[in-house]
């Protein structure tokens, strides 16, 4: 957020707080602003919202409501085209879900003393259109703001963790030790969770002290935790607001897996994962650590030398028939072929891949897959070489997904999604997977460094370490405060940032790989803890996920064509690459220049 769009912010809400400013106005207005900034730079934000409160002429409402004159009609109309103003350069700079939060203080902020002017009543409405924030939202974050009972609030939507008197709602999480509620809510049509506890309990909101009654956006990776309550983590959230809407339940277990290299070199040790649907699951580790061999294991690419991969029940190894298209895998270096165009690498691959499906319904797949992927404005661009570019490296990572896409597996596996491509792009490709995630499917992503943006998104963690040892498997979050406790870091107890909220996942390996240091103060060669220690401290304080088994019958959408039919299949993709090859070199040379 740019430094003139949140002066803006902070001259709006001096603008519409003028009717009375009160002490614990100030306050919100500053919890509003640590969202974006650092307690020193608060301050000065702090006294530039008192310098626009007092630049603002203050206006009588009881007299313009009731002795309406010539000097209170002008001040009524200069306010409202202050109000015009900011919001027309806030229009400007913010994105759509940070109008929301914005619209939530604002509403927050006029119910700070449950006693709301007309005036004020009025100005929410008004600001909530100026900005585009459709007035369905504004109802429900005002009635999550002001309601005072449990029975006014909307049970479709919400979610209420606690005891007594919250049994009724749809969506409840029993806790009888829990000293009142916390209260979610989900807005749908934006994807947007916010939180609100209310009671005695000592809450810690992704670390920090929760408030009694204040509310709070809730991101990806967010958590509540207290001594009170079992930890509540964004991934149980979205999974409480989806099960209803499926009907066969997901589970993915790989038991103590162990695999032994052709050099008899132990590869993977003891590596555990058990999984409910809905699940993006990162795999990190650093270079020569197993992961994309671990990967291979998961998706039935390379045996274990003992240990299970079940699928409902399913043994990936053993029963390759029942499996066939439940599974799916996008590896690091794509299988694109470089003359075929964007549209006819997926057109080949969904006609190898689909047995019953008519042309007409598979071109009518592959258009809705582009347009979600993005790649529709160059569906007849040639898909070319890393020599030979002729679309982005993220656009190429977005079709190699497609093309697991299109046959909808149920679970996905993704080697490096991100590996080469830009910040931007990096978050795209991820989006996407996370998106496939909230669709109850499940996907397992091997990634090296991840931004803190991409590690909030997971929902689990397994972090590898050399040799293949395992030596975290849990919430991200928790990820970074398991290493610093172990190693007994000051601050152990934050594993993001207290001021920005960031987590930076390099701590993680910063720690496991300290050097020990000789008596000249110089780094050696030789780590403080070995791989084999850091797997005993992990299997000393791991706490074993009970999972129980799911025996539904999953549903392969699409059954593999026979030999034959995916033999013409191939013969005509291949004959196509050809003429097409053909084709760009014939106009390559026209449009080359003469040589003199």
């Amino acid at each position: 957020m740019s430094e003139e769009l949140l002066k803006n912010i902070v001259r709006l809400f001096a603008v519409l707080a003028k009717e009375r400013i009160t002490f614990e106005e100030k306050i919100h207005i500053k919890q509003f602003l640590l969202m974006h900034l650092n307690r020193e730079s608060v301050s000065s934000y702090m006294q530039l919202f008192e310098q626009y409160a007092k630049s603002e002429p203050v206006m009588e409402v009881q007299e313009l409501e009731h002795n309406p004159s010539d000097g209170d009609t002008h001040e009524f109309v200069s306010e409202w085209i202050q109000i015009n103003e900011i919001t027309n350069q806030i229009n400007k700079g913010l994105a759509r879900q940070q109008k929301i939060v914005l619209m939530e203080k604002i509403i927050e902020l006029f119910h700070l003393d449950q006693n709301i002017s007309e005036r004020q009543e009025n100005l929410i409405h008004h600001v909530g259109t100026l900005i585009k924030v459709d007035i369905l939202i504004i109802r429900e974050l005002t009635n999550f703001v002001k309601f005072k009972n449990l029975d006014d609030l909307c049970c479709e939507h919400v979610l209420i963790v606690g005891d007594s008197g919250s049994s009724e709602f749809k969506r409840h999480i029993h806790n009888p030790t829990l000293k009142g509620h916390i209260i979610f809510l989900l807005l749908p049509s934006e994807d947007m969770y916010f939180t609100k506890y209310i009671g005695q309990s000592d809450l810690l909101f992704n670390g920090s002290q929760m408030v009694n009654k204040a509310i709070y956006v809730f991101p990806p990776g967010s958590s509540v935790k207290g001594d009170s309550i079992t930890p509540i983590y964004f991934s149980d959230l979205v999974n409480q607001f989806n099960q209803v809407n499926f009907s066969s339940r997901l589970t993915f277990k790989a038991d103590e897996i162990q695999y032994r290299y052709p050099n008899s070199e132990v590869g993977i040790h003891g590596v555990s994962i058990h999984e409910e649907g809905g699940k993006l699951v990162g795999i990190m580790g650093s270079s020569g650590s197993g992961k994309t061999t671990l990967l291979n294991i998961l998706n039935g690419n390379e045996r274990p030398n003992s240990g299970k991969v079940m699928i409902n029940g399913l043994d990936i190894h053993e029963g390759s028939d029942e499996v066939q298209g439940l599974l799916g895998f996008v590896p690091q270096d794509d299988f694109l072929i470089e003359e075929l165009t964007v549209y006819e690498n997926l057109r080949y691959s969904a006609l190898l891949s689909f047995k019953d499906e008519s042309l007409e319904e598979i071109d009518k797949l592959i258009d809705q897959v582009l347009k979600s992927l993005g790649l529709n404005d160059i569906r007849n661009l040639r898909v070319g070489s890393s020599l030979n570019k002729t679309i982005s490296g993220g656009q190429r990572k977005r079709i190699n997904i497609g093309l697991e896409l299109l046959r909808e597996p149920t679970v996905l596996f993704v080697d490096e999604p991100t590996s080469g491509l830009s910040s931007r792009d990096s978050e795209n490709i991820m989006d996407l997977l996370k998106e496939l995630s909230q669709r109850r499917k499940m996907v397992f992503v091997v990634i090296h460094q991840p931004s803190s943006d991409i590690f909030r998104m997971f929902d689990s963690l397994l972090v590898l370490d050399k040799g293949g040892y395992p030596v975290y498997y849990g919430n991200p979050s928790e990820a970074v405060i398991h290493f610093k406790e172990t190693v007994h870091m000051i601050n152990s107890e934050h594993g993001a940032c207290p001021e920005c909220g960031n987590i930076n996942p390099e701590q993680i390996f910063n720690i496991i790989e300290t050097k020990v240091v000789n008596e000249f103060g110089r780094f050696t060669d030789q780590r403080k803890v070995s791989p084999q220690q850091w797997n005993e401290i992990y299997i000393h304080k791991r706490e074993r996920t009970k999972i129980e088994q799911s025996d539904d019958e999953l549903e392969v959408i699409n059954g593999v064509p026979a030999w034959l039919k995916q033999s013409v299949v191939y013969f005509k993709r291949d004959l196509k690459s050809k003429l097409n090859n053909k084709q760009y070199v014939f106009t390559s040379l026209l449009e080359a220049p003469l040589l003199a």
